[in-house]
């Protein structure tokens, strides 16, 4: 009788276990090369008691470093969404391939390497400075609060937008009806409907403010340095780890408070679809025109700066710069070109990573509840709160002793990639798998299909589009990471192309200077495509009637 009532339960643990296997898959992984290093940074700080935390504070470097790292990033973020909300009513009103296709004009600055980003700027203001005599702002806290504007104009345009289009109108048509302005219907009708989204953009921006790295390193200088900087140059210009591993344990915590604000804020975005709801009311032609006019401009103008600058020879135009990529310089271990060969190949291992892990995180968030989805949900995000630098840090200080001294293999680079890119993937297709009906999922289960057949032949069908979105995203941002690889290993073979901008742009004189700038272009050039692709084939229509009807509110 033993044998018998035993058996059901072996029965249930062998269907049971390919799931805890596939489950255990991001587990392994971040738990290895995400909250291994980082409470190694945590345990590393926390042994050397107050002392640590108290010769932090009492330095004047490391508290102007503390005070401008949080008084900055509310400026940026105050500026970000004063600029990118226009864009975001456009974005509202703007459906189709159309409005794919702004969408992804407007994400590119946002997966625009940092590095790429403050270079453009650097050259922007040089020639606004010697064409116009405007004040040059490099090495100011103006130019990496404007340049952060740039970099996160895509958070607030997108985040309000999307939520903005979900709302039912009815309200505003109603407050038109009595008399009221458009003005008025905005600011008092429309804004307060508006805050959850424009609360979890602004928590974002902050965010990403909070921890930017490569534009201040490159915009703001040694009189404007931040908590990332500092990490950086406490760590590998002066081989301070202690001061490091403190100052990463304050921003740690600074930002996971963030990241729970942020959580608690998203949830709140949250849009059930509508199968009837009154359309948005359009917007004047003058209006659009204007709004297109000032995005263009301010989101084209450091590119189109950038390239001029890349094409300037000798007070002459021409192709020197790009044709000098291949060719090898003292200041690179390999040439331009081969650094950014690295870059792709890399970016293509950290995109099949970053899908695997962050697909099976975003089914787990969505299949199970209670505590196993706040699990899988908030481990998945820390990375993206958690900064690339911190990250990067703690793989150099964490994994260097067996079995685990790892830090100089040449696939940590992706890995590390991998984790930054992560949450994006999470973030792209966990809304697509809520909005699929339940019904769907239980039809298949009755009919007797097992959970895996469901998520395989229902659900993973049915976010293709988010899947096309998410891995332009990590592709993207693999290409342009720079702060975690700024930490691991500059041998020719693990040399990706923002580390040879960032060298190129810390070298004296106006060849390697355009060598920069050409490098930066086709970086740029490589992200764009790749995020307009993404996103323009995940809109296709054809593919948005078929899997219209199995989604519902």
């Amino acid at each position: 009788m033993a044998n018998v009532s035993q058996t059901p339960d072996w029965s249930k643990l062998s269907r049971r276990l390919p799931n805890i296997v596939i489950a255990a898959v991001p587990v392994v992984f971040l738990g290895l090369f995400f909250f291994y290093p980082v409470f190694t940074i945590l345990a590393n700080s926390i042994s050397q008691g107050w002392n640590g935390f108290t010769d932090i504070v009492e330095s004047p470097r490391a508290r102007n470093a503390i005070w401008f790292t949080l008084w900055q990033a509310a400026a940026s973020t105050a500026l970000t969404l004063c600029v990118g909300l226009p864009a975001a009513a456009l974005i509202a009103r703007t459906i189709g391939k159309q409005g794919a296709f702004l969408k992804a004009l407007v994400t590119v600055p946002f997966v625009l390497p940092t590095i790429v980003v403050g270079g453009a700027f650097k050259e922007l203001f040089e020639q606004m400075n010697s064409t116009l005599g405007v004040p040059n702002l490099n090495h100011t806290a103006a130019a990496v609060i404007i340049a952060h504007t740039f970099f996160n104009f895509a958070v607030v345009a997108r985040t309000v937008g999307v939520f903005w289009s979900g709302l039912d109108h009815q309200l505003e048509e109603q407050a038109r009806t009595l008399g009221s302005s458009n003005a008025e219907v905005f600011w008092r009708v429309t804004c307060p409907r508006l805050k959850p989204a424009l609360y979890a953009a602004a928590a974002i921006t902050f965010l990403f403010s909070f921890t930017s790295f490569g534009v201040v390193l490159v915009l703001g200088g040694l009189g404007q340095a931040t908590i990332e900087t500092e990490i950086y140059r406490h760590a590998i210009i002066r081989g301070d780890m202690t001061s490091s591993a403190m100052l990463a344990l304050i921003q740690v915590v600074v930002v996971l408070v963030l990241v729970l604000v942020n959580s608690t804020l998203e949830r709140r975005t949250s849009v059930t679809t509508q199968m009837v709801r009154s359309p948005i009311a359009a917007l004047g032609t003058k209006t659009k025109i204007g709004i297109g006019c000032f995005t263009v401009a301010f989101l084209g103008t450091p590119l189109v700066v950038m390239i001029e600058r890349s094409l300037s020879v000798g007070g002459k135009y021409g192709v020197r710069h790009y044709t000098a990529l291949f060719s090898k310089i003292p200041q690179l271990p390999t040439t331009a070109v081969e650094a950014l060969a690295n870059s792709v190949v890399f970016a293509a291992i950290a995109t099949v990573v970053a899908l695997t892990v962050g697909v099976i995180c975003a089914m787990a968030i969505v299949a199970r509840g209670g505590f196993t989805s706040r699990f899988f949900d908030l481990g998945a995000m820390l990375p993206l709160g958690v900064s690339a630098v911190t990250v990067g840090f703690g793989i150099l200080i964490a994994l260097d002793e067996a079995p685990f001294d790892w830090r100089t293999r040449w696939w940590i680079v992706p890995v590390a990639h991998a984790l930054v890119a992560v949450p994006f993937v999470v973030r792209s297709v966990v809304p697509m798998l809520r909005r699929i009906h339940p019904s769907l999922r239980e039809a298949a289960a009755l009919l007797g299909a097992p959970r895996s057949r469901i998520r395989r032949q229902i659900e993973l069908p049915l976010i293709a589009r988010g899947l096309a979105v998410a891995a332009g995203f990590a592709f993207a941002i693999s290409l342009g990471e720079f702060g975690a690889t700024s930490f691991l290993p500059r041998r020719a073979d693990t040399l990706t192309a923002p580390q040879a901008v960032f060298r190129l742009l810390g070298t004296p004189g106006d060849l390697l200077r355009g060598q920069a700038m050409a490098l930066s272009v086709v970086l740029a050039a490589a992200v764009a495509v790749t995020v307009i692709a993404s996103e323009v084939l995940s809109a296709d229509p054809t593919s948005r009637s078929r899997q219209k009807p199995p989604i519902g509110s």
